[in-house]
């Protein structure tokens, strides 16, 4: 360990964070390296906590549905439904509604706004698209949303088609979540003549809402404008990922992945316009640089969230990513010397953060090698890449206590 990274290590906390960056961000992304740890959660809520607190923070989004983080944020803002409720269904993957440290984020959040002016209360969000854990979710929220806002604004004979139209040929909302279709395109009603159809009409009510933007605006509160946004993009984004899950060619997994990422960025983008936002998913969707896997014997890349939202949002994006040491749960021990996680093991502090291009300044001759996990979950952390972040965060051991 050199003296350089002695000397930028900071605590994880807001004023460590901020400090070491160059400018203050509007959007704010913690990337883990595994999804459900409630340690790195408890380390995000703390945070968020202190953003919020001394940094004039309003928002959190995670990796989660957009649609289904409504309830959540109806919830922190208003108290409607219950605490149990929203957890178990306003998170989208499995691992989210189970975690001890959303819920307590949710809790705490709810406690905050209790009493205090729509103005100063925290908001919730999740910037994922409207996908399950194997597919993609029916198109019928987003759509009759976005058709019942153009039609309270604009009225019927302007639109393109009926809200019941729409609900003939969306049909059966279990058809559209097959998770079979993942793997097997004949599987998807993506590419039906009723999906064809909706595509077209989904297409003409956000040209519409294009067209009317002004309007639109003007005749809706800011929180309606927003969530009117939100349905835009979720009901074409949707059912083009459907289109793409039909899809037989080769790049079709490419542009899967590609379009999962372009909703992503999409939503986080809209968020960031609303106010200094921290924005928490796994380290590869966070990240500025391209994103990749191997399938059998051909390598996909496409481009990140991360990506888009430096090139969109300059210096005003800044990025958190967080690795670990131990991870006794996924079987990841302590990590080995010539790696970076190694590097970072020796530093004294179990939990700290660093100056992302101090370290790697001070590794660069150091000719680590890519450090090995057993885990699928677990993604270690890339030597080539630090210089593309602006902090590390280090978790010596993700055990909780």
């Amino acid at each position: 360990m050199t003296s350089a990274i002695r000397d930028s290590v900071r605590a994880v906390d807001a004023a460590g964070v901020l400090g070491l960056l160059r400018t203050r961000p509007r959007l704010l992304g913690l990337g883990e390296p595994v999804h459900g740890e409630d340690v790195l959660l408890g380390l995000r809520n703390g945070l968020f906590r202190q953003l919020v607190e001394q940094e004039h923070f309003r928002t959190i989004a995670i990796e989660s549905d957009c649609l289904l983080g409504l309830m959540v944020d109806d919830y922190v803002t208003t108290g409607a439904g219950t605490l149990d409720e929203v957890v178990e269904r306003g998170f989208s993957h499995a691992w989210f509604n189970v975690s001890e440290g959303n819920r307590e984020l949710v809790r705490w959040m709810r406690e905050y706004n209790d009493g205090r002016p729509a103005a100063e209360q925290v908001r919730f969000a999740g910037f994922e698209g409207p996908l399950t854990d194997s597919g993609a979710a029916s198109p019928r929220q987003a759509l009759i949303a976005l058709h019942g806002h153009l039609a309270a604004r604009l009225g019927p004979d302007l639109l393109p088609c009926t809200e019941e139209t729409l609900d003939g040929l969306i049909g059966d909302d279990d058809r559209w979540s097959d998770p079979g279709a993942l793997m097997d395109p004949s599987k998807s009603v993506g590419r039906t003549p009723e999906a064809d159809r909706l595509r077209q009409l989904a297409g003409d009510l956000a040209e519409l809402f294009d067209a009317r933007t002004a309007h639109l605006a003007e005749t809706s509160t800011p929180d309606e404008w927003d969530r009117a946004r939100l349905y835009r993009r979720a009901a074409t984004g949707v059912l083009e990922y459907h289109f793409w899950l039909a899809d037989t060619s080769p790049d079709r997994v490419e542009r899967l992945l590609g379009l999962r990422e372009s909703m992503m960025a999409g939503n986080l983008l809209a968020l960031a316009e609303r106010g200094p936002t921290l924005a928490n998913g796994h380290n590869g969707h966070l990240q500025r640089v391209t994103s990749s896997m191997n399938m059998g014997e051909q390598l996909v890349e496409w481009p990140s969230a991360g990506m888009i939202l430096s090139d969109r949002l300059g210096e005003e994006y800044a990025l958190v990513t967080t690795a670990v040491g131990t991870l006794d749960r996924h079987g990841v021990d302590a990590p080995p010397s010539g790696t970076l996680e190694g590097v970072l093991h020796e530093v004294p502090q179990d939990r700290y953060v660093v100056d992302a291009r101090v370290l790697a300044a001070a590794v660069g001759d150091l000719s680590l090698v890519h450090r090995e996990s057993s885990s699928y979950r677990y993604s270690p952390l890339s030597p080539v890449n630090v210089a593309t972040n602006d902090v590390i965060a280090y978790v010596k051991d993700a055990a909780p206590n």
